[in-house]
């Protein structure tokens, strides 16, 4: 999968939590959600007031347009490893459950698991 199907895929699935990703679908979503979150800080040195700045406002206005997909991509791509989608509540960890949601994320597939299980459970 390529930079631009990757994108394209992850935006075409906007909202769909069934199913799976596969690996480079993933990581390529979070290269380009990096990038033009980098990008947008860019503009951090335009202050908007005494206590804000463009780059903050338009990097905070990505983060949210973003976060559905983002957390559906991440939720098919557990499903592919064959963890099921109550490992995304790692993220409420500090440092150590993004550490471990990047270690579940990088797994390869596991064949044979079905495309959408809906009870959450781990993969035998």
């Amino acid at each position: 999968m390529t930079f631009g199907g990757a994108i394209q895929t992850v935006l075409r699935k906007y909202a769909e939590f069934g199913g799976r990703a596969a690996r480079p679908e993933f990581w390529w979503w979070m290269l380009f959600y990096v990038l033009v979150a980098s990008a947008l800080n860019v503009f951090s040195v335009i202050r908007i007031g005494d206590t804000s700045s463009l780059g903050a406002i338009l990097s905070s206005l990505w983060g949210i347009a973003v976060l559905l997909p983002t957390l559906a991509v991440g939720v098919r791509r557990l499903r592919d490893a064959g963890y099921g989608w109550g490992h995304m509540f790692w993220l409420l960890v500090p440092i150590a459950g993004i550490i471990v949601l990047i270690v579940f994320w990088s797994q390869p597939a596991r064949e044979g698991l079905p495309a959408a299980g809906a009870t959450g459970q781990t993969a035998p």
